[in-house]
């Protein structure tokens, strides 16, 4: 069994590759949720998403032919798809766990489709709708836009307006159909898992390893940092916690040095916890 900090080097020299791969990003999530899955669970997860990139129809061309093909593949014949009840489970956030369950969180199953659909040469990509992560096949002239969670269903102009305005209730903006970029999709991933830890207190041990995934991506919100202390400080480590508080206060102190004189307070009181 490979240690925590393993993992962790990995995932922090992946997200920083030129080109860092989706898949292995999160696989390696799973594997700080799960330490039982291993090197021998990682490579079966690649293995099935092999397997099922060979059983693509060869010869499709029209971005509409694949989106159709991986629906038929993927949503039917495969089952994969999602229910309410899969926001409940820490499960629908891990990529090992939902190519095993075939079942997951719209991203996640935006995760398998975009593996799968890319690994059998098709124009793919995700698309960060707010709210609902679909998948897009073709460049913008021709982006057709399907919705894993519901087995692949295609998307309509309107079916896209109505996911924005009923997420946010704003209109929908070009903008929100560009191709996600792999770091923001697995930095969207791990807000997912916080904000289900922070649902259920006794779990904030997910929510440390969360935020701390999140702090070895690149770019990563700073008040991650003060995210971190907090836990630090929850969970008894109160001096870990008071260092991390004090070092996002330097963070902050130029921008709003009254809010950095609050933090340093509260790194105060978690010292004074010891005593």
């Amino acid at each position: 069994m490979q240690h925590t900090s393993e993992w962790r080097r990995r995932f922090a020299e992946e997200a920083r590759e030129e080109r860092p791969d989706l898949a292995t990003l999160c696989l390696l999530v799973g594997a700080e949720a799960d330490p039982e899955l291993g090197e021998a669970g990682i490579d079966a997860a690649e293995i099935e998403l092999d397997r099922l990139a060979g059983l693509v129809p060869y010869g499709l061309r029209e971005p509409r032919a694949w989106a159709a093909a991986l629906a038929e593949l993927l949503g039917e014949r495969c089952g994969f798809h999602g229910t309410p009840g899969d926001y409940e489970r820490l499960e629908s956030s891990l990529l090992p766990e939902v190519l095993r369950r075939r079942r997951g969180l719209p991203i996640l199953l935006s995760v398998v489709w975009i593996e799968v659909a890319r690994r059998a040469g098709a124009p793919v990509h995700g698309v960060a709708l707010p709210g609902h992560f679909v998948v897009g096949f073709g460049g913008p002239d021709e982006q057709v836009l399907v919705d894993p969670f519901d087995r692949g269903r295609l998307l309509t102009g309107t079916d896209v307006e109505m996911l924005v305005a009923g997420a946010t209730g704003e209109s929908l903006r070009p903008s929100m159909l560009r191709p996600a970029d792999p770091l923001d999709v697995v930095l969207r991933i791990l807000n997912n898992i916080r904000a289900w830890a922070a649902a259920r207190p006794e779990c904030s041990h997910v929510a440390l390893w969360a935020v701390e995934l999140s702090l070895l991506l690149p770019a990563h919100p700073a008040r991650l940092r003060y995210e971190r202390a907090q836990l630090l400080i929850q969970r008894g480590d109160f001096v870990a916690g008071a260092a991390e508080m004090d070092a996002y206060a330097e963070v902050v102190a130029g921008v709003e040095p009254v809010a950095a004189g609050k933090i340093r307070d509260l790194a105060r009181a978690a010292r004074a916890m010891l005593n």
